[in-house]
């Protein structure tokens, strides 16, 4: 097993850090470019949030099929062939004209993109000790977060430069270096136990999952987590690209470095979870992910960007723990495991918008931040229940 901090587990970190970024990058693209795509086809906020939100939605389904694949089939071979698959339909989309044929491409680039989300967690989990893991998780998470800021950097910079298409084009060229260094830097699997692939025991495994009350505990924080999330920030970029703040796609793209602090939450959250627990650290996150956005209310574009820097470390402190704390407790599968908790992760960035869009049309900015506090007292409450689980495992266990 792979140790923490061997030259194997730096190898096979970064690989799986690199390939999360190009996923992400690829997931976030189009954010920065939601009111250019507005302006361009006559759509409103909503309709051309789709871009995004096909995407995310058609990435969740697909995981419940690369996770299962990949415990009969293998980890590396998957991710391998899903990113190549990823890179070809963003070339694509450099070179459609209709608005129709960017949905398309988009709900089919989702599919590809769920393979390496799916399998990642899980590789870690067969190959990688438990304290190794905790910490891979964390800086596995952190590429999620750097991929998050570069597809939208991209997106904003060389989308205002060179326009939409260029940008897909651009993305596509950034992904395949991505490709080739994943290829090589990733280790083969060497303690992958193949499963049968069985209908009947692909789907009595997720009822076990479903039916174990941690994992389906977390499977809900994660997905009604980033389900406000993910939201905020779509809703953010028709806040500052209208009056007083009149920014331009370029510097909404820069509004995405808030994530940065997303990024250390990510790389630190093993580390906290050691010492308080990673029910308390979930909680935490949540905790300070509401604070945030109550700062964003400031009405200053300084406060805009702190409260979302604040989002951000929570959002990811709170999400990597919780991604973890599933990989530890599934019993059995862990691949499906994984791949349900971001079922309900990608599922939640879907319907976020359609549940935040009355608030938006109803109350603005402000509307959305009182939205999502109703949605994250639950999410709060739900780690807490978390933590008063874990406290009786310890006492049973101390008396047993």
């Amino acid at each position: 097993m792979i140790e923490v901090n061997s030259s194997v587990f730096w190898r096979g970190t970064l690989a799986l850090v690199i390939g999360s970024f190009m996923v992400f990058a690829n997931v976030y693209v189009t954010q920065p470019l939601l009111p250019m795509i507005a302006n361009e086809f006559s759509i409103s906020p909503l309709q051309a949030s789709a871009s995004f939100t096909i995407t995310t939605l058609t990435l969740g389904i697909s995981l419940l099929f690369y996770g299962p694949i990949s415990d009969a089939l293998g980890r590396k071979g998957i991710m391998v062939m899903t990113m190549v698959g990823i890179t070809l339909t963003t070339f694509f989309l450099s070179l459609v004209q209709s608005y129709e044929s960017l949905l398309a491409l988009r709900a089919l680039q989702g599919f590809f993109l769920a393979g390496l989300p799916a399998i990642a967690v899980a590789y870690l989990g067969d190959e990688y000790t438990p304290e190794a893991l905790m910490v891979a998780v964390g800086l596995y998470i952190s590429g999620n977060t750097l991929g998050g800021i570069g597809g939208r950097l991209i997106g904003g910079f060389v989308g205002e430069w060179l326009g939409r298409s260029a940008t897909f084009g651009v993305m596509s060229a950034i992904s395949l270096v991505c490709l080739l260094a994943f290829f090589f830097l990733l280790p083969k699997s060497q303690h992958f136990e193949p499963k049968p692939l069985r209908v009947g025991h692909i789907l009595m495994n997720m009822k076990d999952h479903l039916q174990n009350r941690r994992l389906l505990t977390c499977y809900l924080i994660g997905g009604f987590s980033f389900f406000i999330f993910i939201n905020q920030y779509s809703y953010v970029t028709f806040v500052l690209e209208a009056a007083p703040y009149n920014l331009t796609a370029k510097y909404v793209g820069l509004l995405f470095l808030t994530y940065l602090s997303g990024t250390l939450g990510s790389a630190i959250s093993g580390k906290l979870a050691k010492r308080w627990s990673q029910p308390n650290i979930i909680v935490l996150g949540t905790c300070i992910f509401m604070f945030g956005s109550l700062v964003t209310l400031g009405g200053s574009l300084m406060a805009i960007i702190i409260g979302l820097l604040i989002n951000s470390f929570g959002f990811f402190l709170s999400h990597s723990t919780a991604s973890s704390y599933v990989s530890r407790n599934a019993k059995h599968a862990k691949a499906s495991a994984s791949s349900l908790y971001l079922v309900f992760y990608y599922l939640g960035a879907s319907m976020g918008g359609f549940y935040l869009d009355p608030f938006w049309q109803a109350n603005g900015w402000t509307g959305v931040i009182m939205g999502s506090w109703l949605v994250l007292g639950v999410v709060a409450l739900a780690g807490v229940s978390l933590i008063k689980d874990n406290k009786r495992t310890v006492q049973i266990t101390a008396t047993s």
